[in-house]
């Protein structure tokens, strides 16, 4: 008994079907479950663009002379004055600046006013 010594192949054709089967498969499957999210594009503006309002701060002299943004006022007119001026503002914010040889006192009753008018916060500054 003789065994002959030939080449030992491997039969690729099963193999061949089992990958062109999954490509098949795969390429039924995958598009059903690549949807994407919905998107909006960014549309122009329309409108104007809302004006920028420029802080309002009180300065408080030496001389207890006050100012809003250097627009002199009287100190029996500043409460009245803010309430108009905080009339049309989104935010209620004031600077209060003073200089600095003036008693704490003297701007405490500047706050005291901005808070009768409706101000929300106060920030404090000096010369």
């Amino acid at each position: 008994m003789s065994m002959s010594l030939g080449k030992a192949e491997i039969n690729v054709t099963p193999l061949i079907d089992v990958l062109l089967v999954l490509i098949i498969i795969f390429m039924v499957v995958l598009p059903q479950h690549s949807v994407g999210l919905p998107a909006v594009a960014p549309q122009p503006a329309t409108g104007e663009a809302p004006e920028k309002l420029e802080d309002i701060v009180v300065s408080v002299e030496r001389d207890r002379s006050l100012s809003i943004n250097r627009e002199p006022i009287k100190l029996d007119r500043l409460q009245e004055r803010l309430r108009v001026i905080f009339a049309s503002r989104p935010n209620r914010v004031i600077f209060v600046r003073g200089h600095d040889d003036l008693n704490f006192h003297d701007i405490a009753t500047i706050i005291d006013l901005a808070r009768g008018a409706g101000v929300s916060q106060v920030g404090l500054m000096s010369f």
